[in-house]
């Protein structure tokens, strides 16, 4: 199989569209129409449905999917060894975070690491906590950084950091003069808060499950993705809200935002560094991986 076919394969597998793939791997339409159908023929198999504008993977081309990334990962992995042998670091990095990691701690990481390796291309996806963790499993990310934790079997979970959630509320809010709420005044706030797989849902969850509150007895108002829909909900008086104190410390210092503490409940948290269990990391990976652990050592 042409390796720039299967690169073209994974492009329209990820964007759903034979003009989107062609604009990112920079070449036209027809030939990327040409690259299918050459690994069609190749195969005696249909790889998508198009209807329409519409592209739909056929089960063959799910399973291609998985065999390709693993071709295209060994490829970079291959190219990355060679560079490295010559004396250089070398190669493109594919990682992920989830919200808070993904805009407060990775970027100045990835920077220092650049600044070290400026040969080294790095990309950064930033999603919630189980798409980052998904990411991993499917390799579509190196390493990731999550707030949670997740029942899953595939992945290595590696203590990183810790991160302080808290109650926020707005500045022209009742409560914006205390320190801190009872747990049981919480029912009675219209509260804005994550999508369900977000870490900071996840957290904020089991802490009132384990004080005996039910999470479905809060008065949800909205459901958002990503702290920054938060933020701006929350300084425009939609409700009040558990978040964490990364995610608002500018708005805390301009006083448009109050944190609080809730009595008897600690909202703390690990961001966790998440690698595959059983698949080979590039030396690319093996290097910002032990970039990332020494950085931990360093901040304790």
């Amino acid at each position: 199989m042409d390796v720039r076919a299967l690169e073209v394969f994974c492009k329209i597998m990820e964007l759903r569209s034979f003009s989107r793939a062609a604009e990112a791997v920079l070449l036209t339409q027809p030939t990327v129409s040409g690259h299918i159908k050459t690994l069609e023929t190749e195969l005696g198999l249909r790889l998508f449905d198009r209807t329409g504008k519409r592209v739909t993977p056929t089960r063959a081309g799910e399973i291609l999917h998985g065999y390709a990334r693993r071709i295209l990962a060994l490829r970079e992995e291959a190219q990355q060894a060679i560079n490295e042998h010559k004396g250089g670091m070398k190669g493109h990095l594919p990682i992920g975070g989830s919200s808070i990691p993904g805009a407060y701690i990775l970027p100045p990481l990835v920077a220092a690491f650049k600044h070290a390796h400026p040969d080294v291309t790095i990309t950064l996806h930033v999603s919630g906590s189980r798409d980052i963790v998904r990411g991993v499993i499917e390799g579509t990310c190196e390493v990731g950084m999550v707030g949670a934790r997740f029942e899953e079997g595939r992945v290595h979970y590696d203590p990183f950091a810790q991160d302080e959630l808290v109650l926020a509320v707005p500045a022209a809010h009742p409560w914006a003069g205390r320190s801190t709420v009872r747990l049981a005044e919480l029912s009675s706030q219209p509260f804005i808060m994550r999508e369900r797989g977000s870490g900071t849902r996840k957290v904020m969850e089991q802490a009132l499950a384990d004080h005996a509150m039910d999470p479905a007895s809060l008065r949800l108002v909205l459901e958002v993705t990503g702290n920054e829909a938060v933020r701006q909900a929350l300084k425009a008086g939609a409700g009040i809200a558990i978040i964490s104190r990364r995610a608002i410390e500018d708005d805390i210092r301009c006083k448009m935002v109050t944190p609080l503490r809730i009595q008897g409940v600690k909202l703390l948290r690990e961001f966790f560094l998440v690698t595959h269990k059983s698949r080979s990391r590039s030396p690319l990976g093996k290097a910002f991986l032990a970039f990332l652990q020494q950085s931990a050592k360093t901040a304790t």
